[in-house]
């Protein structure tokens, strides 16, 4: 499909700077294809489940994976360099988006920290051990497993998305806000955002409710923030990340399919989990290794039945996602109406709760 189909303009006023407070006080606007929208709350989100449905949320945790440093090399000045750290490939190697790109070769080294607060040696470093066209990198840091995320914990900065760090610095707050309440296994570079919204308050409506929740783990890549920049779908490539789904949340998730309840993601990230991890027919098996899955218009979902978002990039992988999932021209109705009604776009945004569109 043609990537302009999915573009449309957005104000610079929709783009939230900083989250709701509390959190799930964020507007959610309620699409089911053929149907009028409604405005709702986060907060309104169990009386729009029925008891026995799933919630799947992404239980990854965002590393401070911004790092900057110098790239140091025989015979020439010190260039500064600036990584984001996006998928782990060993205890002491991680890919990584490198700037300025065109300066850096294999075999470079790079000097991570400022003042001497990288590590208990005074700095973190790294080789480039290769490097792509599209200037992604392959390092290779001196430390390894735990001593290596605890240096990257110290020296390294929450990675913001563009659209936030273009207009402000990321600060301390952002070290909480960027994080949902339950993030507990490392390795992420973006949060999965739709899971910013929940609060210990509305995890006990859903109890409540007699809502089901369920954690998988999908580690979000800088990928994520990245245009597409092709002008078919088909020529654009994901970059992989790593995701986890286990034995027993599979088996709990076919169960609740077999009642005849809905399976929930909470976030773009659990849905494409959930989707590469599910066969033909809509079993969940239980997966552990990377995913590049793409979803546009046209794909068949296998498993899940409704997906709660933020509102995402014009000419994005993830507007396309949802474009798939509910339908390009139910969704772009829904962008225009939430732009004329003052929906806050993007990290800290606004929800939607989307329904499946039933061809």
């Amino acid at each position: 499909m043609r990537v302009d189909l999915f573009d449309f303009d957005l104000p610079d006023d929709n783009i939230a700077l900083r989250p709701a407070s509390p959190r799930d006080s964020a507007r959610m606007l309620i699409v089911r294809p053929g149907s009028p929208l409604e405005h709702r709350s986060v907060i309104d989100l169990p009386s729009l489940l029925q008891p026995g449905d799933a919630l799947v949320f992404n239980d990854t945790k965002v590393i401070p994976a911004q790092l900057e440093g110098v790239r140091l090399r025989e015979g020439a000045t010190e260039q500064a360099v600036s990584t984001t750290l996006h998928m782990r490939i060993a205890p002491d190697r991680w890919k990584a988006f490198a700037r300025p790109g065109k300066r850096i070769k294999p075999g470079d080294r790079i000097r991570f920290g400022h003042g001497g607060e990288a590590c208990l040696l005074g700095t973190l470093d790294a080789t480039v051990e290769a490097k792509t066209e599209g200037g992604e990198v392959t390092l290779v840091f001196d430390l390894s497993g735990p001593a290596l995320d605890e240096a990257i914990a110290t020296v390294g900065h929450i990675p913001l998305p563009p659209y936030i760090a273009s207009k402000r610095p990321e600060d301390a707050q952002d070290r909480q806000d960027y994080q949902t309440l339950y993030a507990r296994e490392e390795g992420a570079v973006a949060a999965p955002t739709a899971g910013l919204h929940f609060t210990d308050r509305l995890f006990a409506a859903l109890d409540a409710r007699g809502v089901e929740r369920h954690f998988v783990t999908l580690h979000v890549g800088a990928g994520t923030f990245l245009p597409v920049k092709a002008e078919d779908t088909d020529d654009h490539k994901m970059h992989l990340e790593i995701g986890h789904v286990s034995a027993e949340v599979a088996e709990r998730l076919n169960a609740v399919r077999a009642r005849g309840r809905r399976i929930v993601c909470v976030g773009t990230t659990s849905l494409r989990l959930i989707e590469s991890a599910a066969s033909d027919d809509g079993r969940i098996e239980p997966w552990s290794g990377p995913t590049g899955i793409f979803i546009t218009p046209g794909y068949r979902f296998r498993a899940v039945d409704v997906l709660m978002t933020n509102f995402h990039l014009p000419k994005s992988t993830l507007f396309m996602l949802v474009s798939a999932f509910s339908g390009l021209d139910t969704m772009r109705d829904a962008y225009t109406n939430a732009i004329a009604d003052g929906y806050r776009f993007y990290s800290y945004g606004d929800a939607s709760l989307l329904f499946r569109n039933e061809p």
